[in-house]
C-alpha cells in the first residue's frame, strides 16, 4: 500500500497527533502505536477482517513504520481468501500549539522565582535532588540559573503553584504573587495573563552559626543565643553546643524573629585537638528544651594549625564529643579575634560569647573524592556562568549527604560503576555511603528496540 503520514511533536519524540487536536505518547512497536496506525487505514479494512497484525522493524531514525496484517475474506461459494500485505507509514514532524509558542519565545505563562540570599548553594543542591525525586521538573519548559537562585518557567499557572506548594513544604521559606496583563480579547472577554511566584528561602544554611534574639531564644527553652544550624530541611534545625539542647524552627517562626548567620563558609578555621573530655549529663534546667542523643558534650582545648608555632589555645565546649579525639583536625569559626557586626551580638555579655564554635570534623578531601563510587544527577539548567567556588560548594554538599543519614534519606543516590568498590584497610575514618542505599543508574538506549534484540525477534 501507499505510504500513510503519522505526525508526530517535532521538539518531543514519541508524541503522535489523535486526530482532530489530541497528542498520545507511545513508544516505538508499542500497542498504543499499532491502534494508531491501523486507525488511519480503518476505511481500507472495512470490507475484510482483520486476522493479525504486527510491526516490522525498521531503523528509529529512518522515519518509518511498517505494519505487517493479515486479512480475510470470502469470496464466491464460501470459500475465503486470506493475504498477508505490508503498509508502510511515513512519519512527518508538525508543530503543536505549545512548540509554536515556544519558536516565538512567548512560551512561558508563569515562572517562579526561588531566591536565597547567602554565599552558600547547600540549601539549593538539597533542594535540586528533592525536585529530581519527585520529578517536580517534567513541566517546567526552561530553568534557569541566575547568581542568588533558580527560575522555574512554566507553560501554565496552575504547574507554577505546584512547585510553589512544594517549595514551602520542603524548606522553610515565604512566597509572594503578581500577575501582568499582556493581551485581551474585547469581544470574548478572554484576558491572558503573565504570573509571577518569588520565594524566599531564609537565609540560614547548614553549618551557619547563628544568633538568636534573646526573645526567641527564651521561647525554645531559654537555650544559648549562639547556636550552630546542623541541618535545614522544612524547619531549621539549630543546637546550642554548650548544651546539646535542639531546637526546630519553621518558616513562620523565622520570619517573626528573623536572624543572619555570623559567619560565611570562607572564615572557617582548621583547628588540632589538643586535649577533649567529655563531659556527663548535666541534669536539666527547669523549662528547657528536649537535647540531642546523636551527640556528645565535651570541653576541648583547641589550636590553631596555623598558630603551631605558639603557646597560644583556645578553650571551649563542643557537641561533636562523640567524634574527636586528642590529635584529630576540626573546622570551627573563631570568635575571639574577629568583629562581629550583628545587633543580637552586639548586646550579648562577652561571658557568653564562646571564644571558638566547632562546627565538623576535617577529613582528607582529595582521599574521600577518589573512593566516592557514587554520583548525584543533575537538573538540566541554563547557567549564567561557572564560578571557581561552585565546585568546592558542591563537594561541601557531598560529604554533608555522607556526614548525614537524616538527609541521605531524601535523596536518590546513585552507584558509580566506573568507580570499583575500595577495602576498608585504608580506612581513615571518614563516614561513607553503603552500598544498600545506592541504586543502580539505568540508561535506557535510543535503539533500544533495535539492534541484536531486533535481530532475534524478526528472525
Amino acid at each position: 500500500m501507499n505510504d500513510t503520514v503519522v505526525p508526530e511533536r517535532k521538539r518531543t519524540a514519541n508524541w503522535y497527533l489523535q486526530p482532530p487536536g489530541t497528542w498520545i505518547q507511545c513508544a516505538l512497536e508499542s500497542r498504543e502505536l499499532l491502534a494508531l496506525c491501523l486507525k488511519k487505514i480503518k476505511a481500507s479494512l472495512s470490507k475484510v477482517r482483520l486476522i493479525d497484525a504486527g510491526f516490522i522493524w525498521t531503523e528509529p531514525h529512518s522515519k518509518r513504520l511498517k505494519l505487517k496484517l493479515t486479512v480475510q475474506k470470502e469470496v464466491i461459494n464460501g470459500a475465503v481468501l486470506q493475504q498477508v500485505f505490508v503498509v508502510e507509514y511515513l512519519i512527518q514532524s508538525q508543530m503543536c500549539e505549545d512548540c509554536h509558542r515556544i519558536e516565538a519565545k512567548d512560551f512561558w505563562k508563569a515562572v517562579v522565582q526561588v531566591r536565597q540570599k547567602t554565599l552558600h548553594k547547600k540549601t539549593f543542591y538539597y533542594l535540586e535532588q528533592l525536585i529530581l525525586k519527585h520529578r517536580l521538573h517534567q513541566n517546567t519548559l526552561r530553568i534557569k540559573e541566575i547568581h542568588d537562585g533558580l527560575d522555574f518557567y512554566y507553560s501554565s499557572k496552575q504547574h507554577a503553584q505546584k512547585m510553589v506548594d512544594f517549595l514551602q513544604c520542603t524548606v522553610p521559606s515565604r512566597s509572594k504573587s503578581s500577575q501582568r496583563l499582556t493581551s485581551h480579547d474585547v469581544h470574548s472577554n478572554v484576558y491572558n495573563y503573565k504570573s509571577t511566584f518569588s520565594v524566599e528561602i531564609v537565609p540560614v544554611c547548614k553549618d551557619n552559626v547563628v544568633c538568636l534574639s534573646p526573645k526567641l531564644a527564651q521561647s525554645l527553652g531559654n537555650m544559648s543565643q549562639i547556636c550552630v544550624c546542623i541541618r535545614v530541611t522544612s524547619t531549621v534545625h539549630l543546637i546550642d553546643p554548650s548544651t546539646l539542647q535542639i531546637a526546630e524552627i519553621d518558616g513562620n517562626t523565622y520570619w517573626r524573629h528573623p536572624f543572619n548567620s555570623l559567619f560565611n563558609p570562607k572564615q572557617l578555621e582548621e583547628f588540632i585537638v589538643m586535649d577533649i573530655n567529655r563531659v556527663q549529663e548535666k541534669k536539666k534546667p527547669a523549662g528547657a528544651g528536649a537535647r540531642s542523643n546523636k551527640h556528645t558534650l565535651a570541653e576541648a582545648w583547641v589550636k590553631k594549625t596555623s598558630e603551631l608555632n605558639t603557646d597560644h589555645q583556645y578553650f571551649c565546649c563542643t557537641h561533636l564529643g562523640h567524634i574527636l579525639n586528642p590529635g584529630d583536625l576540626v573546622l570551627g569559626f573563631d570568635l575571639a579575634n574577629c568583629n562581629l557586626n550583628d545587633e543580637f551580638v552586639n548586646k550579648m555579655s562577652p561571658h557568653n560569647i564562646p571564644d571558638v564554635v566547632l562546627i565538623k570534623k576535617s577529613y582528607d578531601r582529595a582521599k574521600r573524592q577518589h573512593r566516592r563510587n557514587w554520583k548525584l544527577k543533575e537538573l538540566e539548567r541554563d547557567r549564567e556562568g561557572t564560578d571557581t567556588d561552585d565546585e568546592r560548594q558542591y563537594q561541601d554538599f557531598l560529604e554533608d549527604l555522607e556526614e548525614d543519614e537524616a538527609i541521605r534519606k531524601n535523596v536518590n543516590i546513585y552507584r558509580n560503576a566506573d568507580i570499583p568498590v575500595e577495602s576498608d584497610t585504608d580506612d581513615d575514618g571518614a563516614p561513607r555511603i553503603s552500598l544498600a542505599e545506592m541504586l543502580e543508574d539505568l540508561h535506557i538506549s535510543e535503539d533500544a528496540t533495535g539492534g541484536e534484540g531486533a535481530n532475534m525477534m524478526t528472525e
